[in-house]
């Protein structure tokens, strides 16, 4: 049968994407573009703001109406979260985030019977690692590791622990061979992805923690570049940063976490870090690599934050002098402690923050790049746009020149001038 994937979210839903497309091709089906024809469309959800939720619903409908005859399965952090939405949108196979293998199955089922089908656990009381295959069925340059799943953190804006469960995570040795095994398809860059990747390990209970599978996939796959997830502050500690720096194929690109440049700010969203340990971590990095980009995420308009403390973020940023940023108005997550407390500020509010942080946010990437003007730098091409051929450096800086078939390789450019967020430059 046809199967057709859509998919929102986070760097874990597109590997899962991925993982469930090759479980399906082994089985014999075929995965066509989601906007053709197809027996079953699959619908992987995100959840993390109710924006979030209405883009999923929007799918859902979209398919609903020009696929009346179509099964559609709808799986993720959306139903696993919200279960009763599935019956209102109509829909046929309900999963949430677990058993990737037996939604395969469901799926077969559901098309062949036609009848509704509900299959979602307690994400709460999963205990084993879900090892699923990396990688994808069309040649792409970077593929992405999945190596833990879960999140104990619980900030106070955030569902995701719901949703993913506690940490669990992909045994050392099943990462090595995964690496081994991308590394022989021929990619060039392996992203090790998770919902909180700084958690690995801690499940094992046998001593490891991230660094030691760093340290292990790096080995495993010297010809690949290594790119981290995302991560906590707390992970980049003297000892990391030692052991990390000597490993040559790992990338210069750190993103911690920060969400909010005030520490009275941070308490309200239960994170587990103060300004004073994170910019530690951010010194840390700067000391024992050079000009490593260090990016973030960072969350403005959260309950109660006064102009003073949104004073306090900006002055914090600028410190930070981060290489890129994601900047997000606070969206409230229904059925999170932050969506309970006082002081939610208006939309108008949150959108003028959030442009303000931006507009620092884009003087503090073009300084980061101008360091580099000039200067060569290896490029990791990936497709040819326009006429262009793009690609990223390690520090992951976006940099474009004109070449010929230049799709996975690495060749060394030498950049002219910026662009908006790009680097354009000539081969050498």
């Amino acid at each position: 049968m046809k199967i057709a994937f859509y998919t929102l979210g986070c760097k874990v839903n597109q590997y899962e994407t991925q993982a469930l497309e090759q479980l399906f091709a082994a089985r014999g089906h075929a995965v066509v573009p989601f906007e053709e024809a197809a027996d079953a469309y699959i619908i992987n959800t995100c959840t993390v703001t109710a924006v979030s939720d209405k883009k999923s619903r929007q799918v859902i409908r979209r398919v609903r109406k020009t696929a009346p005859d179509a099964v559609v399965a709808v799986c993720g952090c959306y139903p696993q979260t919200h279960p009763a939405d599935m019956d209102e949108l109509g829909v046929d196979l309900v999963s949430g985030t677990g058993d990737r293998l037996g939604f395969v199955e469901l799926t077969e089922q559901a098309v062949q019977q036609r009848r509704p089908i509900t299959a979602l656990d307690d994400a709460m009381k999963r205990l084993d690692f879900e090892v699923l295959p990396a990688g994808g069925l069309e040649g792409r340059t970077r593929a992405m590791l999945k190596v833990e799943d879960g999140c104990v953190n619980f900030c106070s804006y955030c569902i995701i622990p719901y949703a993913r469960g506690r940490i669990r995570s992909l045994p050392l040795a099943e990462g090595v061979q995964q690496a081994k095994d991308l590394q022989e398809q021929g990619y060039r860059e392996i992203v090790l992805t998770g919902i909180e990747i700084s958690s690995w390990g801690h499940d094992l209970k046998n001593g490891c923690s991230l660094i030691d599978l760093v340290e292990a996939v790096c080995a495993a796959a010297p010809e690949c570049r290594i790119r981290l997830g995302s991560l906590e502050p707390r992970t980049i500690t003297e000892e990391f940063c030692l052991r990390s720096a000597k490993l040559p194929n790992l990338c210069p690109h750190f993103h911690l976490s920060l969400q909010s440049g005030c520490d009275s700010v941070l308490t309200r969203m239960n994170r587990k870090y103060d300004t004073q340990r994170y910019y530690q971590s951010v010194e840390l990095l700067r000391r024992h690599f050079d000009r490593p980009a260090v990016t973030t995420d960072l969350i403005v308009g959260f309950p109660g934050e006064t102009q003073e403390e949104f004073a306090q973020t900006l002055d914090f940023i600028r410190k930070c002098a981060f290489a890129a940023m994601h900047v997000f108005p606070y969206s409230k997550r229904p059925g999170t402690p932050a969506a309970a407390m006082g002081g939610q500020l208006p939309n108008a509010v949150k959108e003028e923050r959030a442009h303000t942080a931006a507009a620092a946010a884009a003087q503090m990437e073009q300084a980061y790049l101008a360091q580099f003007v000039g200067q060569p730098l290896p490029v990791l091409f990936e497709e040819e746009q326009n006429g262009l051929w793009h690609g990223y450096t390690p520090n992951y800086i976006s940099v474009c020149a004109v070449g010929t078939d230049l799709h996975n390789q690495v060749r060394s450019v030498l950049p002219e001038r910026i662009e908006g967020s790009t680097l354009l430059g000539h081969l050498l």
